[in-house]
């Protein structure tokens, strides 16, 4: 009886023995690349980690600094933020709170290439939106209308839309076109809710101009019956 079990064991050890020699390498290279996915995973998230822990100190030293009224160091703690962590949300954040305090000191072209940086680079759709109505505006005070109105041409989406609309109209009114200011404030005063306690700022414009929204709704019926 023993040596029946050992020949049967024999015979499945030399089995194993073959299978191995055939699939073994197989089967290890199988297992290093599962490892090594599982590492580089674990290094990954641990390295996304380590990268949002570095850019959010950042940004503090910036927030801090535009507080103080430092644009200086605004500025210079930007571009190190954006060099070293252009693919974070903190880097897209610290563009409009630098340009903000830029233009607190009137530091018009530093203002305005911190609010590019975001248009151009910025992960956020709805971060990109605001710094272009921004730099719009920028453009508008240093006379540059043609290139703020460019810039509102890439102003897209819901509840934007009415924004560009108002910025269009503020642009169109200092270059000289109250025609065309007055149709773009029309626009945005149409598209916001009635809520909307911006919508009275757009209503004040048109007022200013003799468009008073309220006074042309008040025609509408008027106009009506007369027919």
């Amino acid at each position: 009886m023993a040596t029946q079990l050992d020949l049967q064991e024999q015979e499945q050890l030399d089995a194993l023995k073959a299978f191995w020699n055939k699939q073994g390498n197989l089967i290890t290279w199988t297992l290093v690349v599962a490892l090594s996915g599982v590492l580089g995973w674990n290094g990954w998230q641990w390295w996304q980690r380590d990268q949002a822990a570095k850019a959010s100190a950042m940004f503090d030293e910036l927030d801090r600094a535009a507080q103080a009224g430092d644009a200086e160091k605004s500025g210079r703690v930007f571009n190190d933020l954006k060099e070293r962590f252009p693919g974070t949300a903190f880097a897209q954040q610290g563009g409009l709170l630098a340009a903000k305090a830029q233009l607190a000191k009137g530091q018009i072209d530093a203002a305005k290439a911190s609010l590019g940086w975001v248009v151009d680079h910025g992960k956020e759709d709805e971060v990109r939106m605001v710094a272009r109505l921004r730099l719009a505006a920028v453009l508008g005070d240093a006379k540059q209308y043609a290139e703020g109105l460019k810039v509102l041409e890439g102003v897209k989406g819901e509840g934007f839309d009415a924004l560009a609309a108002d910025r269009r109209g503020d642009l169109l009114m200092a270059e000289g076109k109250k025609d065309e200011a007055r149709a773009a404030w029309q626009a945005a005063y149409k598209a916001m809710g009635e809520k909307l306690d911006y919508r009275r700022l757009v209503d004040a414009k048109l007022t200013a101009i003799g468009a008073a929204p309220a006074a042309s709704a008040a025609s509408a019926p008027a106009v009506g019956a007369a027919k």
